[in-house]
């Protein structure tokens, strides 16, 4: 067996929520707050800068996601307080070990995504949000997914394994 590879009896338990998704329409622009948003299936999140043209090839960044325990830990541990929608992930959880779940599948809402690799900070974050904040987030800046089946996200939406 490939240690690299998670095992099916090994998958995590949790049971966590929604709560905050961001949408950005171009690259530089400051995200949005939206209370609903819709997950398509190998496009990504439409209104989203990353929503790709359905004849697309090849992987992209679909959805992203962080902790909100991240985000307190940031602010804790460095003293860095960003200000809402600065992470540029796209969906904000509570209660998900957002880090263990590469190569899972995993229900947000009525979608179901796949963890595909851990989303770690960018300079071009920092540059937008405030100093520090790139350090602040290393190893805990959130998860890139594959959006596996299609449907709705909510704040407020059940985050569980599949």
């Amino acid at each position: 067996m490939d240690d690299s590879e998670p095992d099916e009896d090994e998958t995590p338990t949790f049971a966590g929520r929604v709560t905050g998704l961001w949408l950005a329409d171009e690259r530089t622009a400051s995200p949005t707050a939206r209370e609903t948003v819709e997950a398509v299936a190998g496009r990504g999140l439409r209104g989203d800068r990353y929503f790709r043209p359905a004849d697309a090839e090849g992987p992209g960044v679909e959805v992203t996601l962080i902790e909100r325990e991240a985000l307190r830990a940031a602010e804790r541990d460095y003293d860095v307080s960003l200000p809402a929608g600065a992470h540029r992930r796209n969906v904000v959880t509570a209660g998900v070990p957002l880090n263990h779940l590469v190569g899972r599948r995993f229900r947000v809402g009525e979608a179901v995504v796949e963890g595909t690799g851990l989303c770690e900070p960018c300079a071009h974050m920092e540059s937008l949000a405030v100093e520090g904040a790139r350090e602040s987030l290393v190893h805990r800046g959130g998860l890139e997914a594959r959006i596996v089946e299609t449907g709705h996200l909510a704040v407020g939406d059940d985050v569980s394994p599949r």
